[in-house]
């Protein structure tokens, strides 16, 4: 690493540090005038470990720098870090960087480069289209290492925002930006070991008010419903964000969960985040005519009322019992035609084989998956029922979906699903007993005046909308008047 490339993260560094780059003429001067200003201060230690190594530090790196400067003073401190980092083989020798003072800092990181419409983008992007004219807002990434944050591209941004852009090249030449005095919003799921890792030190050591939306806990929760190697790596998601201020979590179910996780936090002498619950809204988007007609084409054949269930393959979406309760009507003669619609998840082998079997059987069963969102939503409006009787979700997005477009659902009679669903709408199963969906499935295709007393229940349902869910996140995490990085 070059001389110039040290004095250029020191003069950044002094900026905030000392209000101003006094231009000092070598390392030494630099650290000479730092040393006393960030001695015996954490968030200014974490600040200049960041700075002059441009690498976000982990846990052990940190705790050692800070022990380092406690006996030995700042001064030797500082002086071993820059030697480590001029090191031949140090990560980002010749990054610059870049110190985000005041500004709301929301790392889309995931989002920004994925090609995946799962439920958490679908929030992500939502919250961040309303979000996005603020001044204060910056949106972010991770560079390919893991090391730090970095901003968008332009194509980045376009992605996250839109999804419209994916598997996007990372820019060759990239400027670390070190989050300082700020809010930090981490609005998807981060599982990356690296990642997790430098957030948990950022948390408990930077200063930054720190902010996540909440899922859910289902690879803690229902662990054997999730793929291998899920829960483990959902475990350093939790070990950053015992160390963070405050939790939103998307329904009162997740919050449940996330406050179980909070008191065992007691046993490690931690207190653990703020949780607070606020429930997704549900809103129906609007389809053009010419987009409906060939959903129509794609997804109905025949006059038999279309029954839809929305949601990738894996065993918590509970799909196998779906096809038993569609087999059963399908032998007792009555008239319908069913469509899946999702990626392939975890585990998904079982429910290709009997969708497989039920096909070449001629029952009027397909699955489809890379939806656009007017094949989707037109999909809601097609359906004389939905069906979505999983094991457990943070939210159940299908179950609001549906019935914003104002088809009646079968679901689960626990949890976020009844959370969502409890003003009308919903036929409520015990999503563990096959013969209960069976029953609820029966009902809702079969009791027309049950359906129509459900279609009408749905018309009076709140419409309270994204703005109006990002205006409550946003009012959570960043209080009107309080300066973004102001303490809680």
């Amino acid at each position: 690493m070059s001389t110039s490339v040290v004095l250029g993260r020191l003069g950044v560094l002094s900026k905030t540090v000392l209000g101003h780059d006094p231009r000092a003429g070598s390392i030494d001067e630099y650290l000479g005038l730092l040393a006393p200003a960030i001695e015996g201060d954490t968030h200014l230690l974490w600040l200049s470990h960041a700075a002059i190594s441009a690498v976000f530090p982990l846990h052990d790196e940190f705790e050692r720098f800070r022990r380092d400067q406690a006996l030995n003073g700042a001064l030797p401190a500082l002086q071993k870090l820059v030697s480590k980092a001029k090191r031949p083989l140090s990560p980002n020798r010749s990054v610059g960087i870049r110190i985000a003072h005041d500004t709301v800092i929301v790392d889309v990181h995931h989002t920004a480069r994925t090609g995946l419409a799962t439920g958490i983008q679908r929030v992500v992007r939502q919250t961040i289209l309303e979000w996005q004219a603020k001044p204060e807002v910056e949106l972010v990434g991770w560079d390919a290492n893991f090391t730090g944050l970095r901003h968008l591209s332009a194509p980045e941004r376009e992605n996250a925002l839109h999804g419209s852009v994916p598997r996007i090249a990372r820019p060759r030449e990239w400027v670390l930006t070190i989050p300082y005095g700020t809010t930090y919003i981490l609005p998807e799921l981060a599982i990356e070991q690296g990642r997790t890792d430098r957030l948990s030190c950022l948390a408990e050591f930077s200063g930054n008010r720190t902010m996540v939306i909440g899922f859910d806990c289902v690879p803690l929760t229902s662990s054997e419903t999730v793929g291998a190697g899920m829960s483990a790596a959902f475990a350093n998601n939790l070990s950053a964000l015992a160390h963070f201020d405050r939790i939103s979590t998307i329904s009162n179910a997740a919050a449940t969960e996330y406050r179980g996780w909070k008191q065992m936090l007691a046993g490690a002498g931690l207190t653990g985040p703020e949780i607070v619950p606020l429930l997704l809204p549900s809103v129906a988007e609007e389809v053009s005519a010419a987009d409906f007609e060939v959903a129509r084409a794609r997804l109905v054949t025949g006059d038999a009322p279309l029954v839809v269930c929305v949601g990738s393959h894996e065993p918590r979406k509970n799909h196998l019992a779906v096809l038993y309760a569609a087999e059963r009507l399908w032998r007792e003669g009555v008239e319908f035609q069913l469509v899946f619609i999702g990626g392939n998840g975890w585990n998904g082998d079982a429910f290709r084989r009997q969708l497989e079997r039920l096909e070449a059987d001629g029952r009027p069963v397909k699955a489809i998956s890379a939806v656009s969102d007017s094949l989707l939503w037109s999909a809601y409006r097609l359906a004389y029922l939905t069906v979505f009787p999983s094991l457990n979700e943070g939210f159940g997005l299908p179950v609001g979906e549906s019935l914003a477009a104002g088809t009646p659902v079968v679901t689960s009679d626990f949890g976020s699903m009844k959370e969502i669903a409890i003003g009308g709408g919903a036929i409520f199963v015990d999503p563990r007993d096959d013969d209960n969906i069976y029953e609820g499935f029966k009902s809702g295709l079969g009791d027309a005046e049950l359906h129509a007393r459900l279609v009408a229940e749905t018309a009076l349902l709140s419409d309270r909308g994204w703005s109006d869910y990002a205006d409550s996140l946003w009012q959570y995490f960043v209080p009107t008047g309080q300066p973004s990085g102001a303490a809680l």
